[in-house]
């Protein structure tokens, strides 16, 4: 596992205040605020910005800073569909290319995401799910199919993430896997596909599930 940077801390950060509402398209994304709130220079926080504005969450105007912006549902269910195909694709070359020692670390890798999925550790699950999905890239053999993947993976990355806030989620999730990895082991690579791609269409619906109830009025007793 890459060792996250400082970069990575508040890129994800400020992504979370960003899908969940916290911050609104529009706001101002003030460099001298954020390095103060971390406790860091200027630089790591223009980075972190630059790569918020290619993931679409951020724009940066010319001498006047970056505000929020933030994936509209179409732009999210167009991207969520481009990534369910490029999956799809990936768990199927999975399905007719590994073999031996590599579909045994496959199963490996799932199963050792069945405890942190029973036990509802939404932290500890995410970081599984992104081993066990860049697996799947590179277990395709396609190496730009994987760069590809893994390009598309990050802009989605923040709207992945909150899909574990669901009850539950990460439960469901791992039975999903369970599917992908029978289809692969079994060499069935349109059962992998389908069921790759049946796994990321439902993490979209969890995602918009969780994005409903951030924009749900607050409860008054």
């Amino acid at each position: 596992m890459t060792k996250r940077t400082q970069v990575d801390v508040i890129r994800e950060a400020v992504a979370d205040r960003i899908v969940h509402g916290h911050l609104k398209p529009g706001e101002p994304l003030d460099e001298v605020s954020l390095a103060a709130e971390f406790g860091v220079s200027r630089t790591p926080i223009r980075e972190a910005l630059r790569q918020l504005e290619a993931n679409g969450l951020a724009l940066s105007r010319p001498h006047r800073g970056a505000i929020v912006t933030k994936l509209s549902p179409q732009q999210l269910d167009e991207t969520f569909v481009v990534m369910a195909e490029l999956e799809a694709l990936s768990a199927r070359l999975c399905a007719e290319v590994l073999a031996g020692g590599a579909l045994a670390a496959l199963e490996a890798l799932h199963e050792s995401g069945a405890r942190p999925a029973r036990e509802n550790d939404v932290a500890a699950y995410r970081l599984h799910n992104e081993r066990f999905h860049a697996a799947i890239y590179a277990g395709s053999g396609n190496a730009f199919l994987e760069e590809t993947a893994l390009a598309v993976r990050r802009r989605l990355a923040p709207f992945r993430n909150l899909q574990f806030e669901g009850y539950q989620r990460p439960e469901a999730s791992h039975r999903e896997h369970a599917a992908i990895v029978a289809a692969i082991v079994a060499g069935d690579g349109a059962r992998a596909a389908k069921a790759m791609r049946d796994h990321i269409l439902i993490v979209r619906e969890a995602v918009e599930a969780v994005e409903a109830i951030d924009r749900a009025p607050p409860h008054r007793a």
